[in-house]
């Protein structure tokens, strides 16, 4: 029988416990243990003086920090919340568990304490916007639904307040899945691509983490495949639920699918059209594809009029193929989000004429090569920042296609690029900042990178 918060919280009593990573999901995690009574040890590999105020309050609830470049060193508490962006098999991880520490994560926990129904999204590419068309039509529908993981707020203390006919819906990164034993109700996976190969040790071990999301499911269970994407078609075989598919490219027999312009679901009740394509406001075939895979979750939950009104009139997420503004007819798109090579192709296909496209960023260890020729053909200049410049001009200069355009030119400052590519930019044109990268190499992360992007242009 499945535990209640408060029960969850009782077993910690007497114990020590420790929080690696003092950020936004794991500090209302830190503060809710320290309420219950709970000796805390919060550990961050920031210094104190980075954390402004914050440090400060978390000691005076009752917190010990252990702060600095030695944050992981002497873990030895009986329970160790793990941050989702660190290795659980890093050394003092498994030192710490082989002396007896319980290794877990607040997405963890809220899976054994989560008394409602859930709904889980990952993939390489459409997490979010998934995430989002799924809980905002369940919220149409009528449905209580609180959404977290990888976007909104973190839900284990909310689990109180959850009623079994709520919904969670949840965006789960394969950093968050790789330890996960437990599955949501209906497990979502968009697509899977190379990504991340700088924390996963490889393709196979990205893979496994993302298979969790779907490996403990119960029979009667739902799983969303991608069936046009060649790893996920092979997951339909492998789900202990039952499997769904969607493909933009063929009619299914059972799934969804796109036909005559428009989105069908073919089921044990019949078949029928859903979402006409030129009914949804956010261009590119990769969004279809983010419906098709909603409307594969939430089918038999929300009217299919329900799904009509709110895709023509859902304009997307920031920092996602985000209009930032018109300027002497020049429209500039921040898709700060694309990280990787796949999400800027499907960037790249969002738009009928050829762009301005700016590009690079933190170097992740996953090839360019497939962006090469999608460059040839959807891109008029190319304009290159940050540490994977080198990497990305020379897959576009070897690719087959190349014939000495796209022209190609690069920047050391991001400023410089943006301003480069503005430069560039005649009546007509847009300019797409869609970087094929991460952005730590100049930024914390790609929400404050498309922040930089647009103050940029909101400037010029």
């Amino acid at each position: 029988m499945q535990m209640t918060l408060k029960e969850y919280l009782a077993g910690l009593k007497g114990k020590t416990v420790a929080v690696i990573g003092i950020g936004v999901s794991n500090t209302p995690l830190i503060k809710m243990l320290l309420r219950a009574g709970i000796r805390v040890t919060a550990c961050d590999k920031n210094r104190r003086e980075d954390f402004g105020g914050l440090a400060e309050e978390l000691e005076s609830l009752g917190a010990g920090l252990r702060l600095g470049p030695d944050y992981l060193k002497g873990l030895d508490q009986d329970v160790i919340f793990r941050t989702p962006g660190l290795r659980p098999d890093v050394p003092e991880l498994l030192s710490a568990q082989a002396k007896g520490s319980m290794i877990t994560s607040e997405m963890e926990a809220f899976f054994q304490v989560c008394p409602c129904h859930t709904i889980g999204v990952t993939g390489s590419d459409g997490k979010t916007t998934t995430t989002t068309i799924i809980a905002s039509l369940l919220k149409a529908a009528g449905y209580h639904t609180f959404v977290g993981g990888n976007i909104g707020r973190p839900l284990l203390a909310d689990a109180d307040g959850m009623e079994p006919d709520d919904w969670a819906v949840l965006e789960l990164s394969s950093f968050q899945l790789m330890t996960m034993d437990l599955s949501p109700e209906i497990a979502v996976v968009t697509n899977l691509a190379p990504n991340h190969l700088d924390m996963h040790t490889s393709m196979e071990e990205y893979t496994a983490a993302k298979k969790n999301i779907f490996l403990h499911q119960g029979t009667a269970d739902r799983a969303v495949f991608n069936y046009d994407n060649e790893i996920t078609r092979e997951f339909l075989e492998e789900t202990p639920g039952r499997a769904v598919s969607f493909s933009l490219k063929q009619e299914l027999p059972q799934g969804v699918y796109g036909k005559d312009g428009a989105i069908w679901v073919a089921n044990d009740r019949g078949r029928r059209s859903v979402l006409p394509l030129d009914g949804i406001l956010l261009p590119g075939e990769h969004n279809v594809e983010n419906y098709m895979a909603a409307i594969a979750a939430v089918d038999g939950m929300v009217p299919d009029e329900v799904i009509r009104k709110f895709a023509a009139e859902f304009g997307g997420v920031e920092h996602r193929i985000e209009l930032v503004r018109t300027r002497n007819g020049v429209r500039y798109y921040n898709d700060s989000i694309a990280s990787s090579p796949s999400r800027t192709i499907a960037g790249l296909r969002s738009f009928p004429d050829k762009v301005i496209l700016i590009a690079g960023g933190y170097d992740k260890h996953i090839p360019f090569d497939v962006l090469g020729p999608e460059v040839v053909t959807h891109v008029k200049h190319l304009v290159l920042t940050g540490a994977t410049a080198d990497k990305i001009s020379a897959a576009v200069r070897e690719c087959a296609e190349y014939r000495g355009e796209p022209s190609i030119s690069q920047y050391e400052d991001f400023s410089a690029a943006v301003m480069a590519a503005h430069g560039m930019a005649q009546p007509g044109d847009v300019v797409l900042f869609s970087p094929a990268c991460a952005s730590f190499d100049q930024f914390k992360n790609f929400a404050q990178r498309g922040e930089a992007f647009k103050k940029i242009i909101y400037e010029l």
